[in-house]
């Protein structure tokens, strides 16, 4: 534990070492720039870091409200059980794994993922062992 806070002091330091660099640069940016007669600093200095960094608070999203008397369409992803079930769809006999493996591109893990995850929302069937058909 206290290698690790060693680390992530030597880690805040560099950042704070660094930070220190751009803003030494981008006082030379604005000095070129007024010398050449520009009027506005192309460079905004960044605001200066507290030595010790402050809790962050998270924003809030804000809530969108659906707009009454219209639905929202919503396009469903193409999730990889998404194509796995289209695959298994235009089959007339059902499908094996090997061929959804060709098919997909997919590893066997994926694809078993998929298919126990189709299976339990009711959406394929087993028609014989490793064999699945849409319901």
């Amino acid at each position: 534990m206290k290698d690790l806070e060693k680390f992530l002091n030597a880690v805040a330091d560099g950042l704070k070492v660094m930070a220190q660099g751009i803003s030494t640069i981008a006082d030379k940016v604005n000095e070129i720039a007024k010398e050449q007669g520009k009027e506005e600093s192309p460079i905004k200095k960044a605001p200066k870091v507290a030595a010790k960094a402050a809790k962050k608070e998270t924003p809030k999203k804000a809530i969108k409200k659906p707009v009454q008397g219209k639905k929202p369409q919503v396009d469903k992803p193409d999730t990889a059980g998404n194509t796995v079930l289209k695959i298994i769809e235009n089959s007339k006999d059902g499908i094996n794994i090997a061929t959804l493996m060709k098919k997909t591109g997919y590893s066997r893990q994926k694809i078993d993922n998929c298919l126990y995850k189709l299976k339990k929302q009711g959406k394929i069937k087993n028609v014989n062992k490793g064999i699945y058909s849409a319901m």
